[in-house]
């Protein structure tokens, strides 16, 4: 994989996406982090990272329980992200909140410095994610925790998103994605570590950590209409894929989820999908 050209597409992605990202009618990424830092139980007083921040769906309602005692610092490789996050803490008042442009690959920060390192549908897509987990640890103080999110994923599902968009995707579409993204790509860097509960383990206890809990449960995304679900999957990792449909392709698949997601409404109510995601903590192993 060239890991600089994967970061270049990333990084263009969500900038173009910052201003309508995780919004447009549709929520799912906000109810996640409100979840995961549930489960990662972050206290009075911690210092915490959370990379990949995004529009700080993990970052301010975890900054909102360490306090101002504590401080909170939100990295992310796009810089149109990172600047709303930081307008979007101004808005609620965190005044513990500090936003940088960093590549969570390799975050240029002091060793044992966090008592909490946080990472919703952000730390996994690293190129080299089990790398990274590595220099998370080295990051936490003793006794420190990591928690992040992914897909659950399998192999006969399309990746990243909800089972019923399998029937609905042709795999063969994601052959238009830059080489990264290719299912063998996918398979290599995703599901050989993350697929298997036993394998997730054993990456996190190499990178240092122990006590691994992992926890798989739906999320209920809803969306106002199937429309606004489509309009949304423009904002966020699908983004990828339309990018690189050719148009009647995209102008097929678009019709074709919109239909079957408006066949999900009852009675002009919200599009309600659940969606599987797993939830992984561990600690540091020192």
């Amino acid at each position: 994989m060239d890991s600089a050209l994967y970061k270049t597409k990333v990084t263009d992605a969500f900038n173009e996406a910052a201003a309508t990202y995780d919004r447009l009618g549709v929520e799912f990424f906000t109810p996640m982090g409100r979840r995961l830092v549930e489960l990662a139980d972050p206290r009075p007083g911690q210092d915490l990272l959370d990379v990949g921040c995004g529009l700080g769906a993990t970052l301010l309602p975890a900054a909102a329980l360490i306090g101002p005692q504590g401080s909170a610092l939100g990295i992310d490789i796009a810089p149109a992200m990172v600047e709303e996050a930081g307008r979007q803490a101004g808005r609620r008042g965190l005044g513990n909140v500090e936003v940088r442009v960093m590549d969570g690959e390799y975050p240029e920060l002091p060793d044992r410095s966090f008592d909490l390192v946080l990472g919703s549908y952000s730390v996994i897509f690293l190129p080299d994610a089990r790398a990274a987990l590595a220099r998370y640890a080295a990051l936490l103080r003793d006794g420190g925790r990591v928690a992040f999110t992914s897909p659950v994923f399998t192999r006969d599902t399309f990746p990243f998103l909800p089972p019923m968009f399998t029937e609905l995707i042709p795999m063969s579409l994601l052959e238009h994605l830059p080489a990264a993204w290719h299912p063998e790509q996918l398979h290599r860097q995703l599901h050989s570590w993350l697929e298997a509960p036993a394998d997730l383990v054993a990456a996190l206890d190499k990178a240092g950590f122990t006590d691994v809990e992992i926890t798989d449960e739906n999320v209920a995304m809803a969306a106002v209409s199937g429309e606004a679900w489509v309009d949304w999957s423009h904002t966020q990792g699908m983004r990828l894929l339309w990018q690189h449909l050719p148009a009647p392709e995209a102008a097929a698949l678009r019709t074709r989820l919109i239909d079957a997601l408006e066949a999900l409404r009852e009675d002009g109510g919200p599009v309600r999908i659940d969606v599987p995601v797993r939830y992984v903590t561990a600690t540091v192993a020192r």
